[in-house]
């Protein structure tokens, strides 16, 4: 069994969109999630359509959607370097590799690695 421990298993997506606009509506729900297809003209039909091709926006979807409902969350995912998965900063932010790589002429080396 591979969902037996995955809280979302069985329940589907417009299912879950259904409930959290029942409950949030779609005015909260685009505060929370700043989503275009929850704050211009939202419909279900439209919403399904750019989560089902947008993971990143499906995952906040279904994280709001655990927690609404007092489910287990998941844990977070682990990057390529082994560590926990953050925001990316801005070199003029205080991440001074970043800022060296943006001066050094290698852009993106930590996103797409040395060549």
């Amino acid at each position: 069994m591979t969902q037996a421990n995955n809280p979302l298993h069985g329940i589907k997506l417009e299912t879950l969109l259904t409930d959290l606009v029942d409950h949030y509506g779609w005015e909260e729900l685009g505060a929370r999630i700043d989503i275009r297809c929850f704050n211009h003209d939202p419909s279900i039909k439209s919403s399904l359509k750019f989560l089902r091709k947008t993971p990143w926006a499906r995952e906040k979807v279904e994280y709001l959607y655990l927690k609404m409902n007092k489910l287990p969350l998941p844990k977070p995912k682990a990057d390529s370097e082994g560590g926990t998965s953050t925001r990316m900063t801005s070199p003029t932010s205080g991440n001074k590799s970043a800022a060296k790589d943006a001066n050094s002429g290698s852009t993106n080396v930590h996103i797409w690695g040395k060549r």
